[in-house]
């Protein structure tokens, strides 16, 4: 369950480029409703392509995320710890990471529907929390919220908290023990060895 709705919030962000620049809530509306859509009906998603939601996410996803906010936040203050190739490796590493594990949740979607819910921004604000509410038939509504950081690049999501979880607190636990246990260079390397494990080229090569 948590893997489908985090899922859902890069779905939401899947064919952004066009509306970089948008209000952050109008941002979130547009481009949602637009990729909900496009995931209905396409049928590669829909029986488990999972090669082709990968190649999409690689591709239009990627530019809205502030992924070295994100990786710093789930590493906590054991990013300090690491220098600035070792930061660049845990960007590389913790990026592939969500693509690989959300990915295949994304050929899940078909009857969702997402609820907008009133958002107020103050002039020249840059740190807003937009909130939604995904329904789904036959469960309780769960609620989805993005925090967004403007940059010079536009609008770039650097959280998301599902059911009241932090994508990136979620990891921070878990990061925080590897360091412990096996430095930085230990986290990177346990990282990498999960991406391995969910790599689609892999598993099929195992076949």
């Amino acid at each position: 369950m948590m893997k489908k709705l985090f899922a859902l919030f890069f779905a939401g962000f899947v064919a952004a480029s066009a509306h970089a620049q948008e209000a952050p809530d109008a941002l979130i509306q547009q481009v949602t409703e637009e990729v909900l859509d496009i995931i209905r009906k396409d049928k590669d998603i829909q029986n488990g392509n999972t090669h082709k939601v990968i190649e999409l996410v690689d591709k239009k996803v990627l530019p809205h995320f502030n992924f070295p906010h994100m990786t710093a936040l789930a590493v906590g203050k054991d990013w300090k710890k690491a220098n600035a190739t070792q930061q660049q490796q845990l960007v590389v590493e913790f990026k592939t990471l969500l693509v690989r594990t959300y990915s295949n949740a994304l050929t899940g979607y078909k009857n969702q529907k997402v609820v907008f819910k009133p958002f107020k921004m103050a002039p020249g604000e840059t740190d807003v929390l937009v909130r939604t509410d995904i329904l789904q038939p036959g469960s309780k509504p769960v609620q989805l919220d993005y925090n967004l950081e403007k940059l010079e690049a536009g609008w770039k999501v650097y959280d998301v908290t599902v059911a009241g979880i932090s994508l990136v607190t979620n990891y921070r636990e878990q990061f925080g023990q590897e360091v412990r246990n096996s430095g930085i260079d230990g986290l990177i390397a346990s990282i990498s060895a999960k991406n391995k494990s969910l790599d689609p080229v892999a598993k099929a090569d195992k076949k």
